[in-house]
């Protein structure tokens, strides 16, 4: 065989590895996608990725299957995306917990939430708003500063959780304010609002769905909220960076993943799909009764965005002094 038929056959073989590489991306997806939810059912996570799965499967024509794997603060199911085939038809509705704080607070994990996964899109945002007990003699953030330098160690907040962005919120507060208040840790969001409703604890963090009810009946008084705008279920509530922290912004998101190397196409059609489905107006109309911000970006985007949230809760841990957990 001649030199110039060699070459032809090998660009001849080239060319048609291409084009079934990319025949086969146009099919994507040919069969049923696994959308792992690594929180146990009825949580507001399972409920959005319930609704995302189920509008993407009506425009797909395949199935997206929900797959709750909880365990080891959203840890657990995590891994099993990472570990998963780089092939797009494994996703992980992920969060600020397993897909950044964790990688801050422990000292080892089962995957890196930065090199194991591939973004998709953010999902939302979920700001929080900064409350205290009525009895707490502060109206206002520059009061309840005031209050705490007054009296260093004797105020405390509570939180869902030690690593949980309540906890870290109140330990940013602390150190972007110079104050000196107590952190006391719960199982969950319902004993601790029920602790600063008692005025067992004086300040708490949590989400504005959370909050909403309690500060509408007057049992906790609603000081700042935690995200760079103010929210509109709280339209006179001011933000903690205008109401004197200036540069103070901390929210829950939640965002969807893929296993690293997963090809760009297949990212794209993803994202290209999920938006479509938040899009749809009885969709924001359920994120918005949430308390849920829907915040949208392209996947290398989100991957940007990912390095840079697990860069920045690693230096507030450094920052506040917080000893990391094995």
């Amino acid at each position: 065989m001649r030199i110039s038929q060699r070459l032809f056959l090998v660009l001849a073989l080239a060319c048609g590895g291409l084009a079934t590489v990319a025949h086969a991306q146009e099919k994507f997806p040919s069969k049923a996608i696994r959308f792992v939810v690594p929180w146990p059912p009825g949580g507001a996570s399972d409920i959005v990725a319930r609704l995302i799965g189920q509008k993407m499967s009506e425009s797909l024509g395949q199935p997206v299957v929900i797959d709750n794997k909880a365990g080891a603060g959203g840890m657990v199911g995590a891994e099993a995306v990472a570990r998963s085939p780089a092939d797009g038809y494994t996703m992980l509705y992920g969060s600020t917990g397993p897909n950044a704080i964790n990688a801050a607070f422990y000292k080892k994990m089962p995957y890196d939430p930065v090199k194991d996964f591939a973004g998709v899109t953010q999902v939302n945002v979920l700001p929080m708003v900064l409350l205290v007990n009525p009895t707490v003699p502060a109206k206002s953030l520059k009061e309840l500063i005031d209050l705490a330098k007054a009296k260093p160690g004797v105020l405390n907040f509570g939180s869902v959780g030690s690593g949980s962005a309540h906890h870290l919120a109140g330990e940013m507060l602390k150190t972007m304010a110079k104050v000196d208040i107590v952190h006391i840790p719960y199982k969950g969001s319902a004993p601790a609002m029920n602790d600063v409703v008692a005025g067992r604890i004086q300040i708490l963090f949590d989400t504005v769905l959370a909050a909403a009810p309690h500060i509408k009946a007057g049992t906790v008084r609603a000081i700042a909220v935690s995200s760079a705008k103010r929210v509109d279920q709280l339209p006179d509530i001011p933000t903690v960076a205008e109401a004197g922290v200036p540069g103070f912004e901390i929210n829950i998101w939640q965002n969807v993943v893929v296993a690293a190397n997963t090809p760009a196409p297949v990212r794209a059609r993803l994202s290209s799909e999920i938006h479509k489905a938040l899009s749809a107006p009885d969709v924001k109309e359920k994120l918005e009764s949430l308390g849920m911000i829907t915040t949208l970006n392209a996947p290398d985007e989100e991957s940007a965005r990912l390095q840079a949230e697990v860069a920045k809760w690693k230096q507030l841990v450094k920052d506040a002094g917080i000893q990391q957990e094995d």
